[in-house]
């Protein structure tokens, strides 16, 4: 009785291309996990945002790089032999891939566009008070209430436009005008004084959930009313231009807002 030959493994065939998408597919969705980790991590208090910022985005960013090389050769080879199901295999590779990659580079290609530093406001003489922060910023081991003393020159230096929105209307109209674009804004609003023309609020990012805090104050200016607004982050030392960005958008509102 004669044994029956084993098949053999056409090795020269899809076998390799299959396998090359799978591990394409396979390092793209280990990229896009690499990158989840970073904020998951941050927001439970597995590590610091400085491991999540330093270490796991450039991680997933060069094993994106890596997972799309890989893909992009299993799919244009595939595409020359119309072998579709890996052409489907390595499309998703080299797209997850090319998603993980591109939000560590993104961030990379920000840095040093805006100055480094993260608390803005409308007076820097007499900054509108975060001390209704002081606990939560205590418990974050982030800033310390206090405006920066090299906050001031930076800001007349790099954001010299951001100055105090003066209303033609009474405080206590200013006031309201203020609450409601904070209330448009969705910022989270810890106390509104109309007594005091004090509103303290604080907002989060979407991705890693940093917090940034936000204290404004409306006094009479005249016959009208004078509005400032500090804007701060409670974690690192620059901001991308977030805080910036924020009090020009509210000083913006405030002065278009209907009355």
């Amino acid at each position: 009785m004669t044994a029956a030959p084993t098949p053999r493994v056409d090795v020269t065939g899809t076998d390799w291309l299959r396998v090359t998408a799978i591990a394409g597919l396979v390092l793209a969705v280990a990229a896009l996990l690499l990158l989840a980790a970073g904020p998951v991590g941050w927001r439970a208090g597995w590590w610091g945002y400085r491991v999540a910022l330093a270490t796991l985005m450039p991680y997933a960013f060069f094993t994106g790089v890596v997972a799309m090389a890989i893909s992009g050769i299993a799919l244009i080879t595939a595409l020359g032999r119309t072998a579709w199901h890996i052409i489907v295999v390595a499309a998703c590779g080299v797209i997850i891939g090319g998603v993980a990659a591109y939000f560590p580079w993104h961030l990379y290609q920000m840095r040093g566009t805006s100055p480094p530093f993260h608390d803005i406001t409308t007076d820097a003489e007499n900054p509108p008070s975060f001390a209704f922060a002081a606990a939560m910023r205590a418990a974050e081991n982030g800033a310390g209430v206090a405006y920066p003393g090299n906050a001031a020159a930076l800001q007349a230096k790099y954001d010299p436009d951001i100055v105090p929105a003066l209303l033609d209307l009474p405080p206590d109209q200013a006031f309201d005008r203020a609450l409601a674009v904070v209330t448009a804004k969705r910022w989270t609003i810890v106390s509104a004084d109309a007594k005091t023309g004090i509103i303290d609020a604080y907002d989060k990012s979407f991705w890693f959930g940093f917090t940034d805090d936000i204290a404004i104050r409306v006094t009479p200016d005249g016959e009208g009313s004078r509005v400032d607004i500090r804007s701060g982050s409670r974690q690192g030392r620059g901001d991308f231009g977030v805080n910036a960005a924020r009090v020009r958008g509210f000083l913006t509102a405030i002065k278009t807002q209907p009355s």
